[in-house]
């Protein structure tokens, strides 16, 4: 008989910042899935992403955006896992090829904030509004440079561009409807991943900074921004059940499996974060930070931005 999570273990869900932690994790379902699949190039992928970030890439410096951070990789790339886990045993068989499509697909999708030697002024957030497409041709190369199977790199072009806010997925010309599901899984991951991890307020203190590196966006301040993510809440929930398929619900045939639990713990923890927005935002503005007390992301902000500032 299978046990309910306790609450610390749910909350371990969405504790991701230990790379070598969340390969375990993965890997454990992935064999779930397929107990004889090679894991050869997803593994070399993400080694080399994890390199990357760290600054041990050839070529590159270490990431430096504080929101798009390693973290935010390793919470996307274990909630794909989790979500094609999901989606396979719904009734969807997803192949290894796919499979791996699909992680190498969440690995990858923010390598664009990657800043080459030399261009290593500010943090990467520069390239808020071209990482995507930065990252499609750090990948084409990279597949290349790796003599990773030739059928990888048109995929996975498709699947990266589907993370683009930016990107209507339904103007998306997909070679076939495979591509589009793959593309539909990971930008589910994606938004779905992020916006669960427990200190994602707190994280948007991190990604207001970015956006203010890339004069990018129409927020005043970061009272403004937390003030407008209910609504962009409401826009993202209507991208998940509409543009993207609704596919971020089959998280819960990936709990019952694990726990005999028919629950989406992403979901309940992402309304649980705009709740607990909703307390603060009726708050006065002086009073926003003080209810912002996880990581100590608040103090690291506002040094930060009174940096900026001076």
């Amino acid at each position: 008989m299978k046990i309910a999570p306790s609450f610390a273990e749910i909350n371990s869900l969405f504790t991701n910042g230990d790379p070598k932690e969340v390969w375990r994790k993965a890997s454990e379902i992935i064999k779930l899935i397929n107990p004889a699949y090679d894991f050869t190039v997803a593994r070399t992928t993400f080694n080399d992403v994890v390199r990357l970030f760290y600054g041990e890439y050839p070529g590159y410096c270490a990431i430096k955006t504080l929101y798009h951070n390693l973290h935010h990789t390793m919470d996307v790339f274990l909630c794909a896992v989790r979500l094609m886990h999901g989606v396979h045993i719904s009734g969807t068989r997803l192949t290894d090829k796919e499979m791996t499509l699909i992680m190498m697909g969440a690995l990858m999708h923010d390598i664009g904030y990657a800043q080459r030697v030399g261009e290593e002024s500010g943090t990467g957030a520069q390239f808020t509004l071209t990482h995507v497409g930065r990252g499609i041709k750090f990948m084409q190369n990279y597949s290349v440079e790796r003599g990773f199977p030739s059928d990888l790199a048109g995929p996975l072009e498709f699947i990266i561009r589907c993370t683009n806010p930016a990107e209507i997925i339904a103007k998306i010309d997909f070679p076939d409807e495979r591509t589009r599901l793959l593309g539909q899984l990971v930008s589910s991951a994606d938004l779905t991943g992020q916006m669960a991890d427990r200190t994602y307020l707190e994280k948007l203190l991190f990604l207001y900074l970015e956006f203010e590196e890339a004069n990018f966006g129409n927020y005043q301040s970061i009272h403004d921004m937390l003030a407008k993510t209910e609504d962009f809440y409401a826009n993202i929930r209507r991208k998940l059940d509409n543009d993207l398929g609704g596919i971020n619900t089959r998280l819960s045939f990936h709990f019952k499996d694990i726990y005999g639990v028919d629950k989406n713990y992403y979901l309940e923890s992402i309304e649980k974060n705009i709740a607990y927005l909703a307390k603060v935002t009726k708050l006065s503005q002086e009073k926003h930070l003080a209810m912002l007390k996880r990581g100590g992301i608040v103090e690291k902000s506002e040094s930060l931005l009174a940096h900026i500032k001076h």
